[in-house]
């Protein structure tokens, strides 16, 4: 493999990199990655390993295998921890619980495990030294100024009230009965927590805040690889519609803005900051593609187009069906109007710039789909229901 070099000429140094939430959506992708393309060792923590065991096994059959090591741990409650953080040079922190429809019904799980199960890792890296990549959310920003003024003031329009800036921004939450922003709150709590270490113990940190990041392997489809009472996020939501030939459920209308961003795009910025330091320590960076904004209305209409050319088949007649957000989610729901991210700071800091058009991560993503559930959909569908 040929000497790397980062975005100043220096030569990059292998790192052992310990990895928490590795084998979820993002962390598979960011192993597969470093397996790849670096010489860097991966200790990987999670619960479950299914969306990295190509990875794994078999043991040895891979150039890589001895780079790779997977440890089963709960990081709430594992005498492990602190051992692999020092045995590491950086510390990336995955792990949350960082679906919607868990925040109203699970808001005390969400707020312990965002908050409460990262301030070990947090102690550990502060106390030993090691520099921590920690995982936040577009979510802390909440609510958008421009939300806040009439329908038809033309200042909606302006980007200064609606574009979201790492550094100047303001975090606006619902109030305490809407508990969909308990993840944002704590979100932005341990984002305190981590800034403070750094400027009071001089912990190395980089804070990423993903915008929607779209691919192959993210989330679950309910009942085929994942819980079948589940909700997952709107992109594998409407996929397991499209899978089941359902309409596509539009919360309040579908009138939400969202920006998208391909997996693979946003997993080369995490690249880029694990192995600059000296450009990413101590910054928040928004990670999204502000060039793929659209409502979520027009996302369903954009997936139920790309779903029919990739699979084949034919778009229902009413492809989508507006249902409540208290039918939806239950009470206590709330939603951020617009999610548009400021990319200078990564810009200036990494040079870093999404690329992939929201059509292409569409059909990459929802051939993925298709390839990798329909049987298993059409087989689900033919078994008849226990009496």
């Amino acid at each position: 493999m040929a000497a790397r070099v980062d975005l100043d000429g220096k030569p990059i140094k292998p790192l052992t990199i310990c990895m928490i939430g590795a084998g979820g959506f993002i962390g598979s992708h960011l192993c597969e990655k470093l397996m790849a393309e670096t010489p860097h060792k991966v200790l990987g923590l999670d619960v479950y390993s299914d969306k990295i065991k190509h990875l794994l096994e078999p043991a040895g059959a891979h150039p890589w295998s001895d780079r790779i090591q997977f440890h089963r741990l709960n990081i709430k409650n594992d005498s492990r921890l602190e051992g692999l953080i020092k045995m590491s040079d950086l510390t990336i922190n995955l792990a949350a619980i960082c679906t919607p429809a868990d925040y109203n019904t699970r808001p005390l799980d969400t707020i312990y495990s965002n908050f409460i199960d990262a301030l070990p890792v947090v102690k550990y890296c502060s106390e030993n030294n090691k520099r921590l990549i920690h995982f936040s959310t577009c979510e802390v920003y909440g609510k958008t100024i421009g939300s806040f003024l009439p329908k038809d003031s033309p200042l909606r329009k302006e980007p200064e009230y609606f574009v979201l800036k790492e550094d100047e921004s303001p975090c606006i939450f619902g109030p305490i009965e809407k508990q969909r922003w308990s993840y944002a709150c704590a979100k932005q709590l341990i984002e305190r927590l981590i800034y403070a270490e750094g400027a009071e113990n001089g912990m190395e940190f980089t804070i990423v805040r993903p915008f929607n990041w779209i691919g192959p392997r993210m989330d679950f489809i309910p009942g085929i690889d994942g819980p079948s009472e589940g909700v997952p996020r709107v992109l594998a939501c409407f996929s397991n519609n499209l899978l089941r030939h359902e309409p596509l459920k539009l919360v309040d209308g579908g009138v939400s803005q969202r920006t998208f961003v391909y997996i693979k795009d946003a997993i080369e910025a995490v690249m880029l900051m694990i192995e600059n330091p000296a450009r990413a320590n101590g910054h928040i960076f928004n990670v999204g593609n502000p060039n793929n904004e659209v409502t979520v209305r027009q996302l369903a209409e954009m997936m139920t187009d790309v779903y029919s050319k990739v699979s084949g088949e034919p778009s229902l007649e009413e492809p989508t069906v507006d249902v409540s957000s208290q039918e939806f989610y239950g009470v206590g729901y709330d939603d951020s109007d617009k999610r548009i991210p400021d990319m200078t700071i990564i810009n200036k800091q990494l040079g870093w710039d999404p690329k992939t058009s929201l059509w292409d991560l569409l059909e990459s993503t929802l051939t993925y789909q298709h390839r990798t559930y329909a049987e298993a959909m059409k087989q689900a569908i033919a078994k008849p229901a226990a009496n």
